[in-house]
């Protein structure tokens, strides 16, 4: 991924303009401050989704069987209940209830390409701000939360353990990893080659990335799908979507160190630019669904937290009779 070296020359620095939307700063100030911050504003904003049934990112998942009901469109078709559908001659889903001791698996992606941001925060900011509304979501009636953490220089990794102080303490420990330095590309896959060896309990897998670079990440992923709910938060910064027109700027890949000269000034240029970064963000949403994984896109510029809310929201009206769009 490229960025620009001089960001005073491009159209908007990170840490600047920060709306009401955007995740606290980690890299000022006191993490502990920061990480308060967010803590209050993910409950204030996420906690009036979370009343009445047992419901969160996987609403309705798990192995006990429930009721079946007539099929929406936007269900899941591995689900349809033969039996119920032969006998009223009209199709039907079949139910679950949800598994009250849910084992969920954070893979955080903190590679060098995160440290990048243009609008009201960096990525990484709002990786770890993903992995806290994850925690809020699911860490609750004996739920265990654990983490691995990848840099491309390091693989950290977090046992899962229950209780709200427990998630505060790996979001403390997550905060404090330390940055990659440039010239090391982050290794995804390994991240999540490590959470198929030893098989862990059925449970949610959660992977938070930009997804830029090799997708070879494709085929452990898809080998957790047998066995966990998958979802995917995908981190996007609106420069790595389209460029400005500032003259030439000098760019440098963070994970590889390679500098380039974009002529930004050609209007061309940069038509051929948005079309290829919107072919490539087509190409990681399709991967993703090929390996049945849901996809969150949280971006840089926008409210990241009404993005997780309608998310959410769409897996209850699905988990409930609804369609998710």
């Amino acid at each position: 991924m490229w960025e620009p070296r001089d960001r005073d020359a491009e159209d908007g620095r990170p840490g600047t303009g920060r709306g009401s939307g955007a995740p606290p700063h980690f890299g000022t100030g006191s993490p502990a401050v920061a990480l308060r911050r967010l803590e209050l504003t993910v409950r204030r904003r996420l906690d009036g989704l979370l009343q009445g049934d047992h419901l969160g990112l996987v609403p309705g998942s798990g192995s006990e069987s429930g009721d079946s009901r007539q099929y929406t469109p936007g269900d899941d078709v591995r689900r349809m209940d033969w039996h119920v559908t032969a006998r009223t001659r009209t199709p039907h889903v079949r139910t679950t209830i949800a598994d009250r001791e849910l084992e969920t698996w954070a893979v955080v992606d903190l590679s060098a390409s995160l440290d990048f941001g243009t609008a009201d925060c960096e990525k990484r900011d709002l990786a770890i701000a993903g992995l806290a509304a994850v925690s809020h979501l699911t860490v609750r009636a004996g739920n265990r939360l654990g983490a691995v953490v990848t840099t491309g220089e390091r693989v950290d990794r977090y046992p899962a353990a229950p209780g709200r102080m427990a998630a505060d303490r790996l979001l403390r420990q997550v905060v404090a990893t330390p940055r990659a330095a440039g010239g090391r590309r982050g290794d995804l896959a390994e991240a999540i080659e490590t959470l198929r060896r030893p098989p862990r309990r059925r449970g949610l897998v959660v992977v938070v990335s930009d997804f830029l670079g090799d997708s070879d990440w494709e085929r452990p992923l898809r080998g957790l799908s047998a066995r966990h709910e998958l979802l995917a938060i995908e981190v996007v910064d609106p420069r790595e979507l389209e460029l400005p027109d500032v003259g030439m700027l000098t760019v440098v890949d963070p994970e590889s160190g390679q500098t380039l000269e974009v002529p930004t000034g050609n209007a061309e240029f940069r038509r051929r630019f948005a079309a290829g970064a919107a072919a490539q963000r087509r190409q990681i949403a399709a991967t993703l669904r090929r390996c049945g994984a849901g996809h969150l896109q949280l971006r840089t510029d926008r409210d990241w937290l009404m993005d997780v809310v309608r998310y959410v929201s769409d897996r209850k009206r699905a988990g409930t009779g609804g369609a998710a769009r």
